[in-house]
């Protein structure tokens, strides 16, 4: 079924459709809309039940006012762009890890149709990615991609070539087996220790996630305090992942301990001391980097462990907050 341009509607769920999946109800309301669409509707907080944003599993009830706000299709599949630099750090017939850096979408999507990881490794001489995942529905816009960092933290990042590799590496993911350690640059001192809680999308706000919620995800961080900074105003932080929801350290960090990242425009505030804000104003991203990725082979079974080095701005800002000490 072709996306089509659809303006704002609004419907009210009945008898018929009560108990039923969002996703499944919206698309049966709509039945010019795939479903496929109608989910990727939902996971941009296109679509409100009674106002909040919902998960597409959630069942709707007799009464439920569901709105759609439709955004513009996306391109059809990613193309190569070889404009976009792509530091490899391994590559084999099954995978790649590349070391990404800051400032770079991981894929295509929702205003970036271009420029992103995925844009630069199809451009790369002998590179193929494994064909899109069937259970995907934007599958054709992220071939080969299992995980995610964002856009502004910089560091490893494993991509599949191939079937055999992307099934075996969602597994290792969704068993918590693969090895995920981050370096972070906090607002004061946080406390070491594991953090548990559950995670969603914030209710206020599409750009945000919270732990301050009632239903969700699990989500596990443990946090290791590296090195005291700036006399107690920043510290130079290790999380290790044992899940990996969007955001997650970030929210844990703000949230749950309040010793934000350094440069978090969306989980932080600029710092109240001059010289910190300063480093942070220097920086001009969240200091967050993803320095250690570790798993199995999915063809090998060989375990493969990968180390990436703070990139030059963290650098400067870790070498700015020591003089600071």
């Amino acid at each position: 079924m072709t996306e089509r341009a659809v303006t704002p509607e609004r419907f009210v769920v009945g008898e018929e459709h009560a108990g039923a999946r969002l996703d499944k109800a919206l698309a049966a309301l709509m039945p010019s809309v795939s479903r496929s669409v109608v989910q990727r509707w939902i996971g941009e907080d296109r679509v409100t039940v009674n106002g909040r944003a919902r998960r597409a599993k959630d069942s709707v009830a007799v009464g439920d006012v569901i709105e759609t706000q439709p955004g513009p299709p996306p391109p059809s599949a990613a193309i190569p762009d070889a404009s976009v630099r792509v530091p490899l750090v391994y590559e084999d017939a099954d995978l790649v890890v590349v070391d990404k850096p800051a400032g770079m979408v991981v894929h295509p999507g929702r205003g970036h149709h271009s420029g992103t990881l995925v844009n630069g490794l199809l451009a790369l001489a002998g590179f193929g990615l494994p064909p899109s995942d069937p259970r995907d529905p934007d599958g054709s816009l992220r071939p080969g991609i299992v995980h995610r960092i964002d856009k502004d933290t910089s560091g490893l990042l494993v991509v599949a070539k191939t079937a055999l590799a992307r099934e075996g590496l969602k597994k290792q993911l969704a068993d918590h087996s693969v090895e995920r350690a981050y370096r972070a640059l906090t607002q004061g001192v946080p406390t070491a220790g594991r953090i548990q809680t559950l995670h969603a999308r914030h209710p206020r706000s599409r750009l945000k996630f919270t732990a301050a919620a009632t239903r969700g995800r699990q989500a596990i961080t443990h946090v290791a305090v590296v090195e005291v900074l700036a006399a107690g105003r920043a510290a130079l932080v290790e999380c290790r992942l044992e899940t990996g929801r969007t955001h997650q350290i970030r929210v844990h960090l703000a949230e749950t301990l309040a010793r934000p990242l350094l440069a978090d425009s969306v989980y932080g505030q600029p710092s109240g001391h001059p010289d910190l804000r300063r480093v942070e104003e220097a920086l001009g991203r969240q200091a967050l980097h993803a320095g250690v990725l570790g798993f199995l082979h999915p063809r090998s079974g060989e375990r493969l462990r990968f180390e990436a080095p703070l990139p030059p701005d963290m650098q400067q800002a870790l070498s700015s907050l020591r003089a600071l000490s």
